[in-house]
Parts: structure tokens; C-alpha cells; sequence
């Protein structure tokens, strides 16, 4: 059996893999663990959920294991994933706990766990944890209490406004809220600094999550930009942990280019604290470059934006970030946040006084084909030779001009091929080549 908790805390069928019985210890085993490492007492979580009908249900198992195990449970309801980290750390509560399976299909759902810092556990302590589930039920000698948070989600709010490089009025945005966790607050947020906003995607209804729409799909906000002759588009996932963005030509801007923008525009500024940024090893090759000629460090890690902030917290850097829109502003943040991305990128096209189009030309980008291979279980890998040779194969035929990847998600049971290179034609014939290799040797 792998280990429970992936890059971004437990994921599964919600009802299947991710159980009522499982909520409930995961949460009593976070009150000892974390009561061993020094949490207040009795320890207090934050605990908040994205829009997906079997949140209601986990979050009252979650909630029922906590408060036996004596802990104190401030339930925050539908909101945001940053916006649990940023309430964990207003409210100085012991941990932060959000509901959610972020981009996965609505029938998915996950529970995920931020320290009192509002950053999400450490590897070892989710061990812990895991390593402890079985253990015989704690008795506490006091069942601990439940509240609301009142004012939390305003207090977020004023939160992303005191983060914006100037007002958004005069433009017209389209976001789409993917009907997940970003569907009344993504629009509030971008209305109070002046924008025109039209809202797509923001009736949720359980089941609805993600599908045909969000991050996942940014054509989607990109033709709606286009159909409504609209200044940009802005699209979150389910979680509103990442944001993508379109601009006035229906041309998708994603991570890497927010990225290359906004560490340009802090450069010039001074602002880029030791002139590094942090991104990924799937971080596209114009980023790399841009950066290069920039004179600023691009130090590349694993995928996950954990793995991000912790290099980033290693190199005392301000901003670091993922292609997939996950983006990291330091000052502002602990962890990856769609809805402060938006007002960041933004208003640094408003306080330029340019399109946000214009902002993405701050890096050529690579064209980049990832197909996703199907596999048995989420800890599947491939390292059968006839992979290795069709990697090598590849390489060799693209040279300096390009490079293959291949790794497994996170995530997901998925092994994920990526192939950039100088045009998309190369990108899609090698990335092919590989994932032929990699679905025979899979059998």
C-alpha cells in the first residue's frame, strides 16, 4: 500500500477511497499529533470546504474526530483553500484543515491539513499522522467545542484589496469561479477595486464542480472574453488555490508568464529579494530563459506548490510558483492563492497603464504538449528500459532546442509525458513517441 497523503494531503472517491471513518480519524489523529508538537491546548482548527456535495458530510466527520479527541473546531464553511491558510493564521488556531479535491471531478474530494503558520504540513508530520490512524481511539477528558468565524471571509477579502498595485477601474474581466469555492468571493473582491465584472461558472450545486470549466478549461473564459470584447479573463479551480488567466485576443496566460511578469516588474523595482524566483521542473523553458537574461535565479524543484514555498522559505525568496497557475507571493501569502494572483497581475497592468497580454510577452513560451497515461494506482511508475530508450531517443533528437518529462502525479494515478521544444509539431510527436512506450510497458 503507498502513502496516504499525496502532494496536496489525502485525495479519493469521496464514499470510496475517502470515507466517513477516514474524516473522523484523520482528524482525532491531527489532535494528538499535533498536540505533540507543541499546538496550544486544547488545539484549535480552522476548517473550511469547497462546494462539492460530499464536503457537508466529511466536514461533519472530520469535525466529530476533532472535537472527541478534545480539540476545538472553527468552522469557516465554504471558502477558499488560501483562505483557510489566512484564517488559520489570523485567528492563531493549532492547524487549518480544508475540504477539498481541488481540480479533480466533483465525485472526488481530499482533506488537507496547513500548520498554525498557514503552510501545509511537512512531510513528516503527515506520516505521523498516517502512522497513527490505527492507534486505539485517544479519550479526551473534555469533548471539545464548535463555533462559526464571524467575518471571517470579509476579513479575506480586505486581505486580497490591501495587496493590489492600484484600482481595476475602467476594466471589464470575465472570471470564471469553475462553481467551486471562488463563486461569490472572486467576483466581490474584483468588483471592490473597480472592475466591470461578468461572472461565469458561479452557481454551484454539488455537482457541478469543475466540469467543462475552471483552470482546467481556460478556453472557456478565453472565448468568453472574446464574445463579450472584455479587457481580460481570469479562471480558478474548484479550490480557487490557482489562477489563469486570458487576455483581450482570447490568449491563454498561464503560470509560467505571471511568473516572468510580475518577477520583472519586482526586479526593476528592487522588490525581488535576492533576485530569485522559485518554479518547477515543468516550468516552461521561455521562463527559464527570461529569467536567464534577466540576471534572476530560477531554481527549479519537484512539482507541488508545497515543494515550491518550502525552497522558497530555504532561499529567503518573495515569489515562486507553477505553470498550473498555482503562484506564491510571499509577502501577501503562505501558500498558492487564485484569487490574489488575479488582483496581482491585474493591477500590475492597471498601475502600467498596459494589457495584461502585453504583460505575458515578458517570455517567449515553448510550445509544450503533456499527455496524461492512465495507471492502476497513484504510486505507479515506469522504469522499463523501452521507456528509458524512447525518453533517450527523444532527446537525443531534440537536443539543446528541448526536453522530455516524465514523471507520475501526484495527485492522481496518472504518469504525466511532457515534451517541449521549439515547435508544437516536435513537442506532439516525441511526447506521442514517449507515451506510446510508457502505455506498452504498463501493459
Amino acid at each position: 500500500m503507498g502513502r496516504l497523503f499525496g502532494t496536496d494531503g489525502v485525495r479519493g472517491v469521496a464514499g470510496k477511497d475517502l470515507t466517513r471513518d477516514l474524516a473522523y480519524r484523520l482528524g482525532r489523529t491531527a489532535v494528538a499529533v499535533l498536540g505533540r508538537h507543541g499546538a496550544t491546548q486544547p488545539p484549535t482548527f480552522v476548517v473550511g470546504r469547497d462546494t462539492r456535495e460530499s464536503g457537508a458530510w466529511l466536514e461533519d466527520a472530520l469535525t466529530d474526530g476533532i472535537l472527541g479527541a478534545g480539540g476545538d473546531v472553527l468552522l469557516a464553511g465554504i471558502e477558499p483553500t488560501p483562505a483557510i491558510a489566512f484564517m488559520t493564521v489570523e485567528l492563531e488556531a493549532s492547524s487549518g484543515v480544508v475540504i477539498s479535491a481541488s481540480h479533480n471531478p466533483p465525485a472526488d474530494n481530499g482533506i488537507k491539513f496547513f500548520s498554525r503558520e498557514g503552510m501545509k504540513l511537512p512531510d513528516h508530520l503527515e506520516d505521523e499522522i498516517e502512522a497513527d490512524l490505527s492507534r486505539e481511539d485517544p479519550r479526551a477528558t473534555a469533548r471539545g467545542r464548535v463555533s462559526g468565524i464571524p467575518g471571517g471571509g470579509e476579513r479575506y477579502i480586505r486581505h486580497l484589496e490591501a495587496a493590489a498595485d492600484a484600482r481595476l477601474d475602467g476594466m471589464k474581466i470575465v472570471v470564471d469561479c469553475a462553481n467551486g469555492a471562488a463563486s461569490a468571493v472572486a467576483p466581490e473582491v474584483l468588483r471592490r477595486l473597480g472592475a466591470e465584472v461578468v461572472a461565469i461558472n458561479a452557481e454551484p450545486d454539488g455537482r457541478n464542480i469543475n466540469v467543462g470549466c475552471g483552470a482546467l478549461h481556460p478556453d472557456v473564459v478565453a472565448a468568453e472574453v472574446l464574445r463579450l470584447g472584455a479587457d481580460a479573463g481570469v479562471t480558478h479551480d474548484g479550490d480557487a488555490d490557482r489562477a489563469l488567466f486570458a487576455d483581450a485576443e482570447g490568449a491563454v496566460i498561464d503560470g509560467d508568464q505571471v511568473l516572468a511578469a510580475t518577477a520583472l516588474a519586482m526586479h526593476e523595482r528592487g522588490t525581488l529579494k535576492r533576485d530569485v524566483v522559485v518554479g518547477t521542473v515543468m516550468s516552461n523553458l521561455g521562463l527559464v530563459n527570461s529569467m536567464r537574461d534577466a540576471g534572476i535565479e530560477l531554481v527549479q524543484v519537484q512539482v507541488g506548490d508545497r515543494y515550491v514555498l518550502e525552497e522558497m522559505e530555504r532561499r529567503g525568496a518573495m515569489l515562486g510558483g507553477e505553470q498550473s497557475g498555482h503562484v506564491i507571493f510571499r509577502e501577501h501569502a503562505t501558500t498558492g492563492d487564485g484569487l490574489l494572483t488575479a488582483v496581482r497581475f491585474l493591477s500590475l497592468a492597471a498601475a502600467n497603464g498596459v494589457s495584461v497580454g502585453e504583460l505575458a510577452r515578458a517570455m517567449r513560451r515553448y510550445p509544450q504538449v503533456l499527455i496524461n497515461v492512465p495507471v492502476s494506482g497513484r504510486d505507479a511508475s515506469v522504469d522499463a528500459a523501452s521507456v528509458e530508450q524512447a525518453i533517450a531517443l527523444a532527446e537525443t533528437a531534440l537536443g539543446e532546442r528541448g526536453r522530455v518529462l516524465v514523471r507520475p502525479s501526484g495527485t492522481e494515478p496518472l504518469i504525466r509525458v511532457m515534451v517541449e521544444s521549439e515547435t508544437e509539431a516536435d513537442s506532439q510527436l516525441h511526447a506521442e513517441a514517449v507515451a506510446d512506450a510508457v502505455r506498452i510497458a504498463l501493459g
